[in-house]
């Protein structure tokens, strides 16, 4: 994180003496962005206060609009200095630590340097006054633009921050979820536009700021669904949400005439780990072996927490033998699992060598639905902890 602050530092000195200056139109434009990241900033104030309070991790921040929008027509120094008078006011709401904040800004920065050179290496243009072929050579650039932006930040924060302080990355972890870069496109997107439209119609502006805001309050909307169908332990879907998609599976396994599985996955011996070292210490272990789960399973694979220490799978389109051969695979990978954490007194310690007992269930072999095929996997769950725990127990027709 340093290093990434004094690159930062070392690029705005560099570009501060070696730009040219900024010409009057400059300001204006720049004044122009400023209001609008303000008003814009202000109308989303409280919107933006409950989605990172729900969310601990990195956020998409919408107010990038108006810093793509002047990293594209701005001298690189003002484009520059909007980006920290923006992210200086956004500080108040964020409520995140000072380092990780200046971090992230950084990033921004780095980002917008990147970006700014690839758009400067066609040459001067005047965005105001193109032609048919013009318009579609600037479309080009810009698209490049907006990917290098894009590109930039994901290595910085994503690869460089969250890789390397971690010690169970995942895909997911380190280039954020669907909906995060789906609205980090969107930023960008209307970055774009806003930046033809300061160069040729500035008053339209407002109703990017009106855009940007509502903006705003449909990526609220859209985080309180995914909170309502995931389990915040364990960053799976909860049941309300596992049901919904499972559903869909088995409707399309019913309609096309295709095998569907079903596992259930139970940690044996769980309350020792909470009675023996402590709730938190549990939580690690949760965390761990939803890890595994993801690791040990297809990306079409939907992966649920049933409740207490209880995992529910849905695997489209797998047999009997592929059903058995996965949770085969599970139990061994669970078994593998090495978990630092600490006992009651905070101190640490390290829990392994975790057993699991497992049920499988197929569809239509053993059922037509999806609540008979969970009957069945949990009987199957309950006859291999009978008959000895640690295996993996297909259900009885």
């Amino acid at each position: 994180m340093m290093l990434c602050d004094l690159v930062a530092v070392a690029f705005i000195v560099f570009v501060t003496v070696t730009a040219p200056g900024p010409v009057r139109s400059d300001w204006f434009r720049f004044a122009t962005l400023a209001v609008c990241a303000t008003v814009h900033l202000q109308l989303s104030r409280r919107q933006e206060e409950r989605r990172r309070s729900r969310k601990r991790t990195v956020q998409i921040d919408l107010v990038g609009i108006w810093s793509f929008a002047g990293v594209v027509v701005l001298p690189i120094h003002l484009a520059m200095l909007a980006i920290v008078l923006s992210r200086t006011q956004r500080w108040f709401v964020a409520r995140r630590p000072l380092y990780r904040y200046i971090f992230s800004t950084s990033s921004v920065l780095l980002a917008a340097v990147a970006t700014h050179e690839t758009v400067t290496a066609f040459g001067p243009r005047v965005w105001s006054q193109l032609d048919v072929t013009g318009s579609i050579t600037a479309f080009g650039i810009l698209m490049l633009a907006g990917l290098v932006y894009f590109a930039s930040q994901a290595v910085v924060i994503g690869a460089g921050a969250i890789l390397l302080s971690t010690t169970r990355p995942t895909l997911r972890g380190v280039l954020g979820t669907k909906e995060d870069n789906e609205l980090e496109v969107l930023t960008i997107a209307l970055g774009t536009v806003g930046a033809i439209l300061l160069v040729n119609v500035p008053a339209t502006l407002v109703i990017m700021v009106a855009v940007g805001v509502i903006a705003n309050n449909i990526a609220e909307v859209r985080q309180l669904q995914v909170d309502v169908r995931t389990d915040s332990k364990t960053g799976l879907l909860n049941m309300r949400g596992w049901r919904e998609v499972a559903e869909r599976e088995m409707n399309r396994a019913n309609r096309d005439d295709l095998p569907c599985a079903l596992l259930m996955v139970d940690l044996d011996h769980f309350k020792n780990i909470n009675d023996t070292w402590g709730h938190p210490a549990g939580d690690d272990v949760l965390e761990y072996v939803a890890h595994a789960l993801r690791s040990a399973t297809r990306p079409s694979d939907v992966i649920g927490r049933f409740g207490g220490e209880e995992f529910v799978l849905l695997l489209p389109d797998a047999d009997t033998e592929e059903a058995s051969a996965a949770g085969e695979r599970i139990r061994q990978k669970i078994s593998e699992l090495h978990v630092p954490t600490t006992d009651k007194r905070g101190g640490p310690v390290a829990i392994s060598e975790r057993t699991t007992s497992i049920g499988v269930a197929v569809y239509p072999v053993h059922a037509s639905a999806l609540d008979s095929l969970l009957q069945k996997a949990d009987a199957a769950v309950y006859e291999a902890k009978e008959g000895g725990r640690n295996q993996v127990r297909m259900a009885t027709i």
